[in-house]
C-alpha cells in the first residue's frame, strides 16, 4: 500500500496517513498481521518529521488499528479490529454531525446525502473485492 500525502491539503499530514491506512484496512490492502514501516522509516520515504508519522501512530494504536511493539515494530492489529458497538456508533455520530449540518446548510437534500455516502462505500467495498 502507498500513502499519498497532499503536502497542499488543509487536512493535516498525520490524519492524511490514519485516514489511508484506515481505508486501507477497509480495502482489505492491509490484513490483520501485516507490518507497517516503522516510525522512522515511513517518516523518511514521506519525507516528514518522524514526529507526524508518530502521531499517527499513536492515534491508529487508541484507536484500535494497529499494535506498536518494541520488538516487533508496528503491524495491524493481529486479532483483527473490534466490531462496532454502542460507543463507535457514538463516536460515528459526533463525526457525521458538522458533515450533516453543513450538508443541510448547503442545501443538500437527505436522498443527495444518503447517496454520497452510500456510493462511498460501495466504492470501498467494491474496491475490497477486487
Amino acid at each position: 500500500m502507498m500513502l499519498e500525502i497532499d503536502f497542499e491539503s488543509e487536512e493535516p499530514i498525520y490524519t492524511q496517513i490514519m485516514n489511508q491506512i484506515i481505508e486501507g484496512i477497509a480495502k482489505k490492502e492491509l490484513q490483520s498481521g501485516d507490518r507497517l514501516p516503522s516510525v522512522r522509516s515511513l517518516g523518511a520515504d514521506i519525507g516528514i518529521n518522524f514526529h507526524t508519522v508518530n502521531k499517527a501512530y499513536q492515534l491508529l494504536k487508541q484507536e484500535g488499528f494497529i499494535q506498536i511493539h518494541r520488538q516487533k515494530g508496528v503491524v495491524i492489529r493481529p486479532e483483527g479490529i473490534e466490531k462496532a458497538d454502542a460507543i463507535y456508533f457514538e463516536g460515528l455520530k459526533r463525526k457525521l454531525r458538522p458533515l450533516v449540518a453543513t450538508s443541510i446548510v448547503r442545501d443538500v437534500s437527505l436522498e443527495e446525502f444518503q447517496e454520497v455516502t452510500e456510493s462511498l462505500y460501495r466504492e470501498i467495498l467494491k474496491q475490497e473485492e477486487n
